[in-house]
């Protein structure tokens, strides 16, 4: 095999050369879409530039489990906003049923990749598809004492993490002065810190989507359930690991966190477009 790939990670930030873990095979996750809404030109980036990589991994004779997710459930926790259930509030709004909003939207982001002439993933799976695994996961963190319950959601200890980890290493950031800069929300009082992020999220009486766990009625969080599919898919180490830059920070920082309290290693060196 002659040619070569060199992809920039993106937690050392320097080029260099892929090498598989277990040749010729190769594992590829990339964060897919929420489908609660039509995607737009710039949803196509990231999935027009792990297209080309696939391709290439491909071209090169490696065979390539690419994993791509359908989002449509969890608690969104974005940076500097209130967490939403965005699939949930497209629901209400346009008077759907939450999966019939996200059917008619993941049809519509799928007719979007074809004209874009973009490769299906090898699998597709959805969060709904894949509660059991993420309270399964949320479990196992819970017992290695680095989450907590608290009134019926469960939150990530990110300040316990970060003592003998490096919480921040990813997205360039210094846990104190993300404390020091985090702005007060509502609802944040049953945190121990503001940093720490949910894993679950206790349902309240009008939420749409709910499902029953062992801390009561409620819905995943964001984070929480990309490193359940990619492990269940992938195993808890894998090749790459893609998304977009604006999933640098909390999504990718806290995947990793979490999978690698989950399973005692790191799940990747994670890549973005």
């Amino acid at each position: 095999m002659n040619n070569k790939l060199y992809i920039t990670n993106s937690i050392s930030r320097n080029k260099e050369l892929f090498e598989p873990i277990n040749f010729p095979y190769v594992g590829l996750y990339v964060c897919g879409p929420t489908v609660s809404g039509e995607s737009h030109l710039g949803h196509s980036r990231p999935y027009v530039t792990f297209d080309v990589i696939l391709r290439y991994l491909t071209f090169l004779g490696y065979k390539v489990r690419y994993v791509r997710n359908i989002t449509d459930a969890g608690h969104f926790e974005e940076e500097g906003r209130e967490a939403v259930d965005k699939v949930g509030e497209k629901a209400k709004l346009e008077r759907l049923e939450p999966m019939e909003l996200v059917q008619r939207y993941t049809n519509l982001f799928h007719d979007m990749m074809d004209l874009l002439n973009c490769c299906r993933p090898t699998i597709e799976p959805t969060a709904t598809g894949h509660i059991v695994e993420q309270i399964e996961m949320i479990k196992d963190i819970i017992n290695k004492g680095f989450a907590y319950e608290s009134n019926g959601s469960v939150y990530f200890d990110v300040s316990k993490y970060a003592n003998g980890n490096d919480y921040g290493k990813l997205s360039g950031r210094i846990l104190e002065d993300m404390i020091a800069g985090t702005r007060e929300l509502e609802g944040q009082e049953e945190k121990r810190n503001t940093t720490d992020f949910a894993l679950w999220k206790k349902a309240p009486p009008d939420h749409i989507q709910r499902w029953n766990s062992p801390w009561g009625e409620g819905f995943p969080g964001w984070h929480i359930e990309c490193s359940a599919m990619a492990t269940k898919y992938l195993g808890t180490h894998f090749d790459i690991h893609g998304g977009g830059m604006d999933l640098l920070f909390p999504h990718h920082e806290s995947e990793i966190a979490q999978s690698k309290i989950a399973s005692g290693v790191s799940p990747c060196e994670v890549l973005d477009s």
